[in-house]
Parts: C-alpha cells; sequence; structure tokens
C-alpha cells in the first residue's frame, strides 16, 4: 500500500535548507569560477584534463548541480508530489560532483567532505520522505 501523507514538516523543512544551501554554493561556485578568474584555485589542478580554465567547470557547476537544486525546490514549493525524487537526484548529482571534482583535481579540501554530506543528507532526507521508512520502525515482516 502506497502513502499519499505528506512527509513530516522537520523533513519538510530539512529539505528545502539544504537545497537552498547547495543551490546557493553552487551558484556562488559558478560565479567564483567564471566571473572569479577561479577563485585563486590553480590550473595545476585540471592540468591533464579536458578544462584549460576553470570557467567550464564552473558553468557546469551552476547549471547542472545549481539546476536539480532549482527543481527540486520549485516542485516541493509548489506541492508537486516529484519534488521528493527531485531531492534524491539533486542529492546524488551534488555527491557525484564531489566525486568526479577529487577524480579530475586529484586534491581533498574540507569543503568536499562538506558538499558530499550535504548531498548524502539530501537523498537521505528525500528517500524517507518518498515513504522508506518502516512503521513502525523494528517491525518484522510477515514470513511467507
Amino acid at each position: 500500500m502506497r502513502s499519499t501523507q505528506r512527509p513530516p514538516r522537520a523533513l519538510r523543512f530539512g529539505l528545502i535548507g539544504i537545497a537552498a544551501f547547495n543551490l546557493l554554493s553552487a551558484l556562488a561556485g559558478m560565479v567564483g569560477l567564471t566571473v572569479g578568474g577561479g577563485m585563486g584555485l590553480p590550473l595545476a589542478w585540471i592540468e591533464g584534463s579536458i578544462f584549460s580554465s576553470y570557467f567550464w567547470p564552473g558553468v557546469i557547476l551552476g547549471i547542472v548541480v545549481g539546476g536539480v537544486q532549482v527543481l527540486a525546490l520549485l516542485s516541493q514549493l509548489r506541492g508537486y508530489r516529484v519534488a521528493w525524487g527531485l531531492h534524491a537526484a539533486a542529492g546524488l548529482t551534488m555527491m557525484i560532483w564531489i566525486f568526479v571534482e577529487i577524480a579530475i583535481m586529484l586534491v581533498w579540501s574540507p569543503l568536499h567532505g562538506i558538499y558530499f554530506v550535504t548531498g548524502l543528507l539530501q537523498t537521505i532526507l528525500a528517500v524517507l520522505a518518498l515513504g522508506a521508512w518502516p512503521r513502525p520502525f523494528l517491525a518484522r515482516t510477515p514470513r511467507a
């Protein structure tokens, strides 16, 4: 049986907060990497990649990572059921971005950890909003 109940208020507000944080971070990163000339990051970090500057990674960050956060936020604020799936996609997109960034740059920063955790948390909360939380939590399933 599929539940059509709204997720708890704390879960809904948590998703809004995380998505807004991730969106603002992606937009700030896009501006810093494109207009800000790479925010002082050494070009050596992207040597050997397809990028010769931080401009295109900044554009991709803003459009892809920021874009999916916008879709998740707007769909939730407008009350669409697809919002929870979009939040899961947005969290996964954030985690994938961090993995790819580390793989290209071969550099780790505490910011990578922070943004990976926000993506993971967004994904977990979205899955819970989709009804994956068993009630009661420790109930056993009937054996066939």
